[in-house]
């Protein structure tokens, strides 16, 4: 499935208003993101800080999760807005490749500017991705 522009812009200023509610008292450095699965469902994500900072987590990771807790596992788009439109961390690009290279990926500043539209696959060349383990994964399967 194809996104418009208006579709693409939609899913970048759903990122930019969730992005408000970020938490982020130590690096004050917002950052929103919004995640559309290939069913349509959209899901967004706010970096939450910690005082022990490595346990932060990131926008993109947040939606993500939350998506994978819903049962969605394959991505069509997921934006990142930041007030400088910043990419996503490394840590965010692995779990990103982790349900899919061709997923796009959108970065935007404040304003709702779209700075840069790439692909999983562009941002994380050489991905570790199941494949490395020697087998395919069916991300459709679900534990139970």
């Amino acid at each position: 499935m194809s996104l418009s522009p208006s579709e693409k812009q939609s899913l970048v200023d759903l990122a930019n208003t969730a992005r408000q509610r970020a938490y982020a008292p130590y690096s004050h450095y917002r950052v929103g993101s919004s995640l559309r699965t290939k069913t349509g469902r959209i899901f967004t994500g706010v970096n939450v800080e910690n005082a022990a900072y490595p346990q932060t987590m990131c926008a993109e990771r947040i939606a993500i999760f939350k998506a994978v807790s819903e049962g969605e596992k394959e991505f069509e788009l997921i934006t990142v807005v930041t007030d400088n439109g910043g990419s996503p961390c490394g840590g965010c690009r692995q779990v990103m490749a982790e349900f899919g290279l061709d997923t796009i990926v959108i970065m935007a500043d404040g304003s709702g500017q779209i700075v840069k539209e790439t692909t999983v696959k562009d941002l994380l060349p050489d991905a570790f991705t199941p494949r490395g383990f020697g087998k395919k994964v069916n991300r459709r399967h679900v534990h139970k």
